[in-house]
């Protein structure tokens, strides 16, 4: 057994059974070692950064890592960016990255990079395997490293005379540390901020944002008037019926200011306090009163429901009656399509048990409101601001969750960035809806030249926000793909449109011309 074939199987022992790949040269034994090994599953990713953000999505569904396959230093490099969102999501991941063989490494061959610093930008835990030896026992210790609360980015290098050279056999994992329980002093301390007569700010996000946590944070807002949201982007917010009506903390900067007004005590639960995405002239980059005191209940790692059940006995708020989502769909809208007319029809005709991965930029910052009152859903959102993860969000949802439709509400824009995971849903038959927003323009881009104060912004400055001349086909780069699509201009268009794509199997694709 080589020590390709050992790690494969080091992996699948530790219940990391996916792997999305684009495998080069260096990998060629760990691709070989895929065959011999039975309960891995290999998802071929025409670009590295649909391998991570597939990667991101699977873990939010399933708490478990999947594996990536990566080609030398570039392959990681072109990984990154949704390597960055993954990070951002508290999720987690074993990057196996190729490299030259140890004796090849000094000729300095035109591919040859230093690939420890390149993943160390963005892991938690890089290793280079030195031996055959060595491999299985390195990827036994990255599935640990990548499973610590609340997950984390294993990076783990493989040159290629280890995977080709003899080595153990599988190394066996360490059994997977349950989240820490929070102090009594945490929880005491954020009674006290409720309790103190202000105006208290709860704030949400990891796994606070599940559906059993967010029960005991209902019955504390019931008992105490407290203010809840979560977090601006969230990795998963179980959502619909039967859950608790969640807004997130706004991301335009005036709007969040005005939503955190006279706050006086902020408790954090499994989230960061807010502060604004960019700095703007003349504006604060925390998101709320500066003399507010910022109390942690639970840190991203810790037991949020833990803590939110022993924070509303100790406020005499577990006997309370939460407040919960009841059916309230809206009425299906005619005429236009616009943010209001969409979200109508998403609110409307979401199937239940849906997986929404959300990258709708500026299209869907009101989608929330007409969506509390869907079939229940979970609601994955773009949590590191690096555009072009919706599409390989969608894939590995898809893959995790193969029982369960996947609705991609994606931005034109940064569709194009990711644009190959469409050939990965045809290739591998995802249940996935996906809808484009079709406005023809980075929006948000147009907002953020004004919000900055750029003066006077001439036809250079437009023309670097626009997607026209020539407008971008999504029906026939979808259809280049293998998947279908149609093209909608209408709010009843698009009604009758999502409505069937959402009865069928397989992918489907739905430009939505705005």
């Amino acid at each position: 057994m080589n020590g390709a074939e050992s790690l494969v199987r080091t992996l699948v022992a530790g219940d990391v059974t996916v792997a999305f790949t684009n495998p080069g040269t260096s990998e060629m034994h760990f691709v070989a070692a895929l065959d011999r090994v039975d309960g891995m599953r290999c998802v071929l990713c025409l670009h590295e950064t649909v391998t991570t953000g597939a990667a991101d999505g699977y873990w939010r569904m399933t708490n478990k890592p999947a594996s990536t396959l990566l080609h030398l230093g570039p392959g990681l490099g072109n990984a990154l960016a949704n390597l960055h969102n993954l990070k951002r999501a508290r999720s987690g991941v074993v990057n196996i990255v190729g490299e030259h063989a140890t004796y090849h490494r000094e000729f300095d061959a035109p591919l040859t990079s230093d690939i420890e610093g390149i993943a160390g930008t963005m892991s938690h835990w890089v290793k280079t395997s030195m031996s055959a030896k060595d491999v299985a026992a390195d990827g036994a210790e990255a599935i640990n490293v990548a499973m610590q609360a609340p997950g984390q980015i294993a990076t783990l290098i493989l040159p290629a005379d280890t995977a080709w050279t003899e080595g153990t056999g599988p190394a066996k994992t360490a059994p997977v540390a349950a989240p820490a329980k929070v102090s009594e002093d945490a929880v005491e301390a954020a009674a006290r901020a409720i309790e103190a007569g202000g105006k208290p700010l709860i704030v949400m996000g990891t796994w606070a944002v599940r559906e059993k946590p967010m029960v005991h944070a209902a019955k504390i807002v019931a008992k105490t008037g407290a203010q809840i949201r979560a977090e601006g982007s969230n990795g998963r917010i179980e959502r619909g019926v039967g859950r608790m009506a969640l807004e997130r903390v706004p991301y335009p900067v005036d709007v969040a200011l005005a939503a955190t007004k006279g706050v006086t005590h902020l408790i954090l639960v499994g989230a960061k306090a807010p502060v604004a995405f960019f700095a703007y002239p003349n504006k604060p980059s925390i998101l709320y009163p500066p003399e507010a005191e910022v109390v942690t209940l639970a840190t991203p790692g810790e037991d949020a429901e833990d803590a939110l059940a022993r924070l509303a006995e100790r406020l005499g708020a577990d006997k309370a009656t939460p407040v919960l989502n009841t059916p309230k769909r809206p009425d299906l809208p005619t005429g236009a399509l616009n943010q209001d007319s969409i979200a109508a029809v998403l609110g409307h005709l979401l199937p239940e048990n849906a997986i929404v991965t959300d990258e709708s930029v500026t299209t869907g910052r009101n989608f929330f409101k007409d969506t509390h009152g869907a079939a229940p859903h979970d609601w994955l959102s773009l949590t590191g601001g690096a555009i072009g993860e919706g599409l390989p969000l969608a894939v590995g949802a898809a893959v995790a969750c193969p029982d369960r439709k996947v609705v991609a509400l994606q931005a034109d824009g940064s569709g194009m960035y990711s644009l190959q995971a469409l050939w990965t849903m045809a290739r591998e038959r995802l249940d996935v809806t996906v809808c484009i927003w079709a406005n023809r323009t980075y929006a948000i881009l147009k907002g953020e030249l004004a919000n900055v104060g750029a003066e006077n912004p001439g036809r250079k400055a437009h023309d670097m926000l626009s997607l026209g001349d020539p407008n971008l086909d999504w029906v026939k780069l979808a259809g280049g793909m293998g998947v279908e699509a149609t093209r909608v201009d209408t709010a009843e268009g698009f009604a009758d449109a999502f409505a069937a794509a959402n009865r069928r199997k397989g992918p489907f694709l739905i430009e939505v011309l705005l």
